[in-house]
């Protein structure tokens, strides 16, 4: 016959305290990889607004309508309800005119603050951004590296850099990404 060891209340509690600590560090590592993912996405719509900034501006343009402070909470609130095809559309010009003038403050915003900055890389990731992205006359990576006499790469490095300021600008504290 075999007999049962029981579990002294020291071992109970260690297996607790162990416990209890994977528990932490798990959901410690979920919230890290969730910020993460947010900062990603936050990341990758701030290059999309920079590489689709041009039609947004033309489709914002081509209407003549004025977006008022409640067709703005409207338009806001909007992009999370369903509605009338007719109406979608409507909110949508609304909406593109609210994006374009909130993005323009805030290049305008980055442009300053490149223009501030003791650093002359800082310079020439806004005139980057500018010629690629915002200008009438749109330019070529390899185009913009002659321009500034530097590799192809380092416009793309330039182009990541400047994105991720850019959006801490649009989205503010939640783009940060904290060591």
């Amino acid at each position: 016959m075999t007999q049962k060891q029981a579990l002294s209340p020291e071992m109970i509690e260690e297996i607790t305290r162990t416990t209890l600590q994977v528990m932490k560090d798990f959901q410690e590592k979920e919230r890290q990889k969730q910020q993460k993912e947010k900062r990603d996405w936050r990341l990758r719509n701030t290059k999309l607004l920079l590489k689709h900034y041009r039609s947004f501006v033309s489709h914002a343009e081509g209407s003549r309508e004025k977006v008022s402070a409640m067709d703005y909470a409207d338009a806001m609130e909007s992009l999370y309800s369903k509605e009338l095809a007719l109406e979608s559309i409507k909110r949508s010009t609304q909406r593109t005119m609210v994006m374009v003038n909130f993005v323009q403050r805030m290049l305008k915003v980055y442009k300053a603050m490149c223009e501030t900055s003791v650093h002359p890389e800082e310079r020439r990731r806004y005139q980057i951004i500018h010629a690629m992205y915002i200008s009438d006359d749109k330019m070529t990576a390899e185009q913009v590296a002659k321009c500034h006499f530097i590799e192809t790469r380092t416009v793309y490095r330039d182009i990541n850099e400047a994105s991720k300021t850019l959006s801490v600008l649009v989205f503010g504290v939640d783009a940060i990404e904290f060591a």
